[in-house]
Formats: structure tokens, sequence, C-alpha cells
């Protein structure tokens, strides 16, 4: 036997919104929507790290002198697996076939203090032949950390890596 199902009548005054936004067209609503409704960014990391994950290559951008991960934000109708790849190419030189590419676990870490996405892909390079290119502007350094003594890194990267069990702030996801 299924359960029945009760509907509560929602106030007057919800109802009465409600029947007004969706007699409006489509566009309207869409425009209502994006206007009321809070945005996010949507960007792209790479943890790219040796085959046991015990080294994790950074990198310290400006404009401070605290590391970070390659990342970057999503251009319009970019894939978040094309702008990682894209990403990590423009910061480091190391270019990454898709299929070498797998997302993180979670795939997603949702900022909610500064309202961005960043989509995680995790990479295997050996740190022993794997050569980076940093053009000093974008990127002022990189190099490899052991994971159980990563450097001053800054805060969004150490709350970043928390999710994965790492960094400074591993024990508060």
């Amino acid at each position: 036997m299924t359960p029945s199902v009760q509907r509560r009548k929602a106030p007057l005054v919800r109802r009465l919104v409600g029947t007004v936004f969706y007699s409006l067209p489509i566009a309207v609503r869409r425009r209502i929507v994006r206007v009321a409704t809070p945005t996010y960014t949507l960007g792209s990391v790479v943890l790219v790290m040796n085959e046991d994950r015990s080294r994790l290559l950074m990198l310290r951008q400006p404009p401070g002198r605290r590391w970070s991960l390659p990342a970057g934000l999503m251009n319009r109708r970019e894939e978040p697996i094309e702008a990682a790849r894209r990403e990590l190419a423009e910061e480091t030189g190391i270019e990454a076939d898709l299929s070498d590419l797998a997302p993180a676990d979670p795939n997603a870490v949702v900022h909610t203090n500064g309202r961005w996405v960043d989509n995680v892909f995790h990479l295997t390079r050996d740190p022993d032949t794997t050569q980076i290119l940093v053009d000093g502007h974008e990127v002022w350094d990189a190099a490899w950390h052991d994971t159980t003594a990563l450097p001053e890194m800054t805060r969004a990267t150490a709350k970043l890596l928390s999710y994965y069990h790492l960094g400074p702030l591993a024990e508060q996801p």
C-alpha cells in the first residue's frame, strides 16, 4: 500500500507571487532568477602528485609569497577538465592528456564565503622526470613538496587541501 501524499496550502502571498512569476515569459523569469540569486565563479585545480601521492607540486604566484596549486578560472563554455588541462599547461608547462586527469574525490569544492567552486583533478607525474616551465610573471616558482611537510600556503589553498586530508587544516574540512 502506497502512502498518500498530503499537500499543505502555501500562504496566500507566496501563491500569488508564484502565479505571477510563472505567468511571465521564460526570458524574464530567467533574468529575475539571475539577479536575485547568488552567483559563483568556476575554476579548475590540479593536484599534481607522484605515484604514491607523497609529493605535491606547488606554485608561488603574485601577489604574495605563499604557495598555491596550478589552477585558474574556467572560460565561458569550457569544460572543467579542459580548464584544468589548460591552466596546468599555462602555469607549469606540463602537458596532460584528458585521460591523465582523474576527478578528485570530492571533484567539486564549493567555497561559500568567497562564492566560487573549484573543480579538482588529480594528475600523476614523476618529480624526477617532469620538466616544469614557469614564466616568472604569472608564476614565480614551482617546486615539489613532501605532503607531510608542506610550505606556508595561501588560506584558500590550505582550505582546499583540507578536503583531501593534506596541509595545515587537514583536520578541519
